[in-house]
């Protein structure tokens, strides 16, 4: 995509700030004219980013933003998405400010949204196999678990890499996301995935490689490890029942809870017989073992077959496209 010269700026750029003065003002400094907005959210910053870029950065684009309460990075960047909201632009890229994403890739993220394919971009760093040199394995292990976790709760499975930071969205879709229902901190890109489902969004992976310098990083794996969890147990469950049990209820709801039931028994009913033959000594009969493992088959089979339904039902039609008609049968 190369945008004319002539042609209005159609992209915001969003950068929450939190202990990033050492490397926002570069940040800023490389992004293209392909953005014609730039919304630094100073997010109670101790080292005072806002006013650190008020005094050094003359670019006409840049507006900053200050919370008076530390939000989160998911709570700076909605306040970025409510301002992009009244610039004019269509698409809203989030990057941070700490020089891990390269503003180089502005274009490449806004490009599926400017032409239609997508509602909503986001990073990839796994795409290729070298995009992971310079990669901490514990950043490795914990997002190969965190995908698996995403995609279950999301519903979209063809997502990777669930926590990266670097982000496109359509201004229509903002629009119709209920954002304060949006977790504000490190839950923010996995829970903003749940929210994008239930309007039915396209999302399109975009390759990137990250940048390991000599930022430091605020996130502890054991202090987010429990609200990570739960937050995916949560979404999981709104998010199947919702979609099975009330926007759609189809051959798949009958799967999907008869499955359950059946494999959550059966796994139970052999259990206690289990125990009770280790305690008594006397082995089941054959009957019973039958009795523990059909259901335990039968179950996991439909669960199986609720699977392929799951994953063939992720969202193809983008719903900026559907917005964009509604608005103009009204207009008529």
């Amino acid at each position: 995509m190369s945008p004319d010269a002539a042609d209005p700026p159609r992209i915001a750029v969003v950068i929450p700030c939190y202990r990033v003065r050492a490397h926002v003002l570069q940040v800023i400094a490389s992004i293209g004219p392909e953005a014609g907005w730039i919304f630094a959210v100073d997010d109670a910053c101790p080292e005072q980013s806002g006013a650190w870029i008020r005094a050094h950065c003359d670019d006409p684009r840049v507006q900053v933003i200050e919370h008076g309460i530390n939000q989160g990075v998911g709570g700076a960047t909605l306040t970025g998405y409510r301002h992009a909201l009244d610039s004019g632009a269509e698409v809203v890229v989030k990057l941070d400010g700490d020089g891990q994403m390269d503003p180089a890739l502005l274009r490449r993220f806004a490009s599926p949204l400017l032409s239609g394919h997508a509602d909503y971009a986001k990073g990839n760093r796994f795409h290729r196999i070298g995009f992971l040199r310079g990669m901490p394995w514990v950043r490795l292990v914990g997002n190969a678990a965190l995908s698996f976790l995403t995609k279950l709760s999301s519903g979209y499975w063809q997502v990777t890499d669930p926590t990266n930071g670097y982000t496109a969205i359509r201004c229509e879709v903002i629009r119709e996301l209920e954002l304060e229902r949006i977790a504000r901190r490190y839950f923010f890109e996995s829970d903003l995935l749940y929210h994008l489902n239930q309007v039915r969004a396209v999302v399109a992976d975009v390759p990137m490689q990250a940048r390991y310098e000599d930022e430091t990083s605020s996130l502890s794996p054991a202090r987010v490890l429990a609200p990570f969890l739960a937050g995916h147990l949560r979404n999981t469950v709104r998010r199947l029942g919702y979609s099975y049990l009330v926007r759609g209820f189809s051959l798949a709801s009958v799967e999907l809870l008869l499955g359950t039931l059946l494999l959550l028994g059966g796994t139970a009913f052999g259990v206690f017989h289990w125990w009770s033959s280790a305690h008594t000594g006397i082995p089941a009969t054959a009957g019973t073992v039958m009795a523990a493992a059909l259901p335990v088959i039968i179950g996991f089979q439909m669960l199986l077959s609720w699977l392929n339904f799951d994953v063939a039902s992720e969202p193809r039609q983008p719903v900026h496209r559907l917005l964009a008609d509604e608005q103009a049968l009204r207009a008529r």
